[in-house]
């Protein structure tokens, strides 16, 4: 049977990993109507319920595969719609839109380091005399931190369908744009067998040597002590 703190850590990562994704997802939505698209919220997607935004792969089976294989785990909810003919700049949108979700996972980890600093110099007496002081500060902030990093720097990968192709928009005229939207419809599957296979099969993993070099990395630097 598993242990008490095998448990402990499942459950302090579904409440790091819930948060993350959803406030990810809310985010763009929220960029989506401030610039005019009603899409997000006439769905009822710009919601905190983590219920409207899972995603049985992407929220569910995908942390569990990575979980198992011992590397970095992350994952994603399910995509809030938008309509980027509302966009009175399409192309500015598209960017905004899709910066809009790693930047708020940027500010989740910097809130979460800022209150690991904040409760630093309390912390020695606490960890010893407090259990549940001891899984929020040593458990709980740095791997909220990590995940939020994490989810950031994976979405910024200029790659369809992640966030950080959305600049490429920037730089498409019409035509490629329209190219553009039609293989985003398709590249999230193949893009997601790709980055399970290729650890599988070759026993390398370059998403995670990129996420340890960079969420690992950063999220060290916030910290007051070493996370990772």
């Amino acid at each position: 049977m598993f242990s008490q703190s095998y448990i402990i850590y499942i459950i302090i990562s579904v409440l790091c990993f819930v948060p993350a994704i959803v406030l990810h997802e809310v985010a763009h939505g929220f960029a989506a109507h401030k610039l005019g698209d009603p899409t997000a919220k006439s769905q009822g997607r710009l919601s905190l319920n983590p219920l409207k935004h899972i995603d049985p792969f992407g929220t569910v089976l995908m942390p569990l595969l990575l979980m198992a294989m011992g590397g970095p785990v992350f994952g994603y909810a399910k995509p809030v719609p938008y309509n980027p003919m509302y966009f009175k700049n399409l192309r500015k949108g598209e960017a905004i839109v899709g910066l809009a979700g790693p930047a708020a996972n940027l500010l989740m980890a910097l809130a979460s380091a800022f209150i690991a600093w904040i409760l630093y110099p309390y912390a020695p007496g606490l960890v010893g005399s407090n259990e549940v002081f001891q899984y929020f500060y040593l458990m709980f902030l740095p791997m909220f931190t990590l995940i939020n990093l994490y989810l950031m720097f994976f979405n910024l990968i200029p790659i369809p369908p992640l966030d950080g192709s959305s600049i490429i928009a920037l730089f498409l005229n019409d035509k490629q744009l329209h190219s553009y939207y039609r293989i985003q419809q398709y590249a999230l599957p193949v893009f997601m067998i790709v980055i399970i296979l290729v650890p599988y099969l070759f026993n390398v993993n370059p998403i995670g040597m990129y996420l340890d070099a960079t969420a690992g990395n950063l999220a060290n630097f916030c910290f007051p002590f070493k996370i990772y």
